[in-house]
């Protein structure tokens, strides 16, 4: 299956892409099956989304999928339907805090 993957501005440009991605994975579609395709076919990517040791979701990045902030789900859940079918992209976003 192709998931589409919209990364944010600084990413498209370290993985020198112009739009979103599009990543085939096998079934079932996960987060991180999703996250270890994208860093195999872009290598640049490695530490930057999640860290390298440990896998985890870096600070202050954040997934959304189906218009929902799915970043503290478990990784290995399915992703929706309409993610998992190219319908709906997965989106990697910078989050901001501060006041």
């Amino acid at each position: 299956m192709t998931v589409r993957v919209v990364l944010p501005a600084h990413l498209r440009k370290l993985a020198g892409v112009a739009g979103e991605l599009e990543i085939e994975v096998t079934a079932p579609a996960t987060v991180r099956s999703l996250l270890d395709a994208v860093e195999e076919r872009h290598p640049t990517l490695r530490g930057t989304i999640r860290e390298h040791g440990t896998g985890r979701r870096r600070p202050y990045v954040r997934f959304f999928a189906c218009r929902e902030d799915i970043s503290h789900e478990a990784p290995d859940l399915p992703l929706p339907a309409a993610v998992a079918a190219g319908d709906e992209p997965f989106i990697v976003l910078g989050a901001m805090s501060g006041g």
